[in-house]
């Protein structure tokens, strides 16, 4: 079997009800999970693409959160509905879905306009 090409991780952490950050499994990171791998099945890529579910990648305000490696294409707010699009446009033709694209200056960053200051540590 060859190598896989790309590496696709969906969150699917959960923090307690109570909790000051958001998280990607109430928001449907499994079901995204689910999709993904749906997808790339019937796309015929299950040999080359490897769908895993991942724990918290520290992106909880843009839940759920999808990154295709090695591109390091980070997607935000992903539903199981935009997993069809990110497997044609990103996985088969190459071209990131820009429209669920997290832009760089809300990666690993204090601020962002979904993280309000309050809310983010």
């Amino acid at each position: 079997m060859p190598p896989f090409k790309r590496h696709i991780f969906i969150c699917a952490n959960e923090r307690d009800a109570d909790a000051s950050r958001p998280s990607c499994l109430p928001r449907g990171g499994k079901k995204v999970r689910a999709a993904f791998k749906d997808a790339i099945k019937d796309a015929g890529m299950k040999d080359t693409v490897r769908a895993n579910e991942a724990g918290c990648l520290d992106q909880c305000e843009h839940g759920p959160v999808v990154v295709v490696y090695p591109e390091a294409v980070w997607y935000g707010f992903v539903q199981p509905a935009d997993v069809g699009e990110i497997v044609s446009e990103h996985l088969i033709h190459g071209r990131p879905v820009e429209r669920l694209r997290l832009p760089g200056s809300c990666l690993n960053t204090e601020s962002c306009p979904h993280k309000p200051a309050a809310k983010h540590k």
